[in-house]
């Protein structure tokens, strides 16, 4: 994006009307071109998404450390009758020479980054050097610290803010549409708000004894770290799945139990809706995950410190995840729904009332008939894909780096249903999450 049309973009400066009418002149000639880096199951589901909105994502690039996996999905997006061509290569992403050169030459305006979390920062470095909007699905994580945390990225705020430039954080599922409901239950349904729980369900079966939903490493170390939940202005640790309720999910999935994590998100939501006296985050397991779980965890499988073995150091959990089924193989096999939402309480607006409890139900089936992915990558994939279109129309703007809840939540959500996540809005008579604590 040219220099006026980034600044026009980003708001920070005022010109004269002939240079607007100018920068609109050359924003409207110029491509929308994008960069997709990361080539697993949300990988596919954002390239699919981008393919299916041509007259936004004008120009596409498809990157992964293995251009083949890239190559292959675009075969698929192909096969769907999405002929427009869309361009692949090899980049890796730990490196940011590497992400320097492919941006310099792919020239986008924005990069869509989803691949690992542990990328975000060399990613966030490449898009500074090359002058290009930003975008991810998760948090910061260190490879050998499993804790999630906003604080590195945020300290990029300056940097981006003094570049003209835009970095939107956390534009998944949760985080990024929790992010959205909040907001809009704030704008739209409540004066104060004093509670909100974030409820994660995947009622999906895939029919293997143990695998997981998204990448293995990722899962086992956010599932096996203490929980943690914010109260009366401070945070409050527990030990790790020890705290459960039961909820009866909408759409026929019924009763779940599901246990108490941190997740990301609350971290930015309490620091910008500060009114909210307590947040929490809930995800449903099943008894066989949780066994399985617990025995590789016994017997140090879980492990993220480097062990000897035969004359080498491997990490048992790396070595777990090359043992476990590859979650983009779980399409064709998984059934079921997921039902993800937020839980609101507080004083409400006239004529809404408290409780409030917004969410979506999402069918594996549906969404692996649609893009060849599960619900779960599906779920994360969609709302990157229309963060990015929400960037690029410039209906969300600004310099620095942001949270999903800090931008206009009405734009996103009278779009979302249409990009294959629609939403549902109710105000229940009870007003504790749960059946049974």
């Amino acid at each position: 994006m040219c220099k006026i049309a980034t600044l026009f973009l980003c708001g920070t400066i005022t010109l004269h009307k002939e240079y607007v009418i100018l920068a609109r002149k050359e924003s409207s000639r110029m491509a929308n071109r994008v960069l997709i880096i990361g080539a697993g199951g949300v990988g596919r589901v954002v390239a699919f998404k981008c393919a299916q909105h041509r007259d936004i994502f004008n120009e596409i690039t498809f990157a992964s450390r293995t251009k083949a996996k890239c190559d292959a999905i675009v075969s698929d997006i192909y096969a769907k009758g999405f002929s427009e061509p869309i361009r692949t290569a090899a980049v890796d992403a730990d490196n940011v020479s590497e992400l320097v050169a492919l941006i310099n030459n792919v020239k986008p305006n924005l990069v869509i980054h989803v691949a690992l979390p542990y990328q975000d920062l060399t990613i966030m470095d490449a898009c500074l050097e090359t002058g290009v909007h930003y975008l991810d699905t998760a948090n910061y994580e260190h490879p050998d610290n499993p804790h999630f945390c906003y604080a590195p990225q945020w300290k990029y705020h300056e940097r981006f803010e003094k570049a003209g430039l835009l970095a939107l954080l956390g534009s998944g599922f949760d985080p990024g549409v929790t992010n959205v409901y909040v907001a809009h239950a704030k704008k739209h349904h409540f004066n104060r708000m004093d509670t909100v729980d974030i409820i994660d369900c995947n009622a999906g079966d895939h029919g293997y004894p143990f695998a997981t939903n998204f990448n293995p490493e990722i899962n086992i170390r956010e599932v096996t770290a203490k929980g943690r939940y914010y109260e009366n202005g401070a945070w409050h640790e527990t030990e790790p799945l020890s705290v459960k309720k039961v909820f009866d999910f909408p759409d026929g999935i019924g009763p779940k139990d599901m246990y108490l994590l941190y997740h990301e998100e609350m971290e930015s939501l309490v620091k910008h809706f500060p009114e909210v006296r307590r947040m929490r985050f809930w995800m449903t397991f099943g008894q066989s995950y949780l066994t399985h779980l617990k025995v590789l965890e016994n017997v140090g499988m879980t492990r993220i410190d480097p062990v000897m073995y035969e004359g080498r150091e491997i990490v048992p959990l790396q070595f777990l995840k090359h043992m476990l089924p590859d979650p983009a193989s779980l399409g064709p096999r998984t059934k079921g729904k997921t039902c993800i939402g937020c839980w609101i309480t507080g004083k409400a607006k006239p004529p809404s009332v408290s409780p409030y409890y917004v969410y979506n139900v999402c069918d594996h089936e549906e969404c692996y008939a649609e893009t060849g992915a599960q619900a779960v990558s599906f779920t994360t994939g969609v709302p990157a894909a229309l963060g990015a279109k929400l960037i690029l129309s410039g209906q969300w703007s600004g310099c620095g780096v942001f949270n999903m809840e800090q931008f206009d939540p009405d734009p996103f959500m009278a779009e979302i249903g249409g990009w294959g996540l629609p939403w549902a809005e109710t105000f229940p008579t009870h007003d504790e999450i749960g059946i049974v604590s």
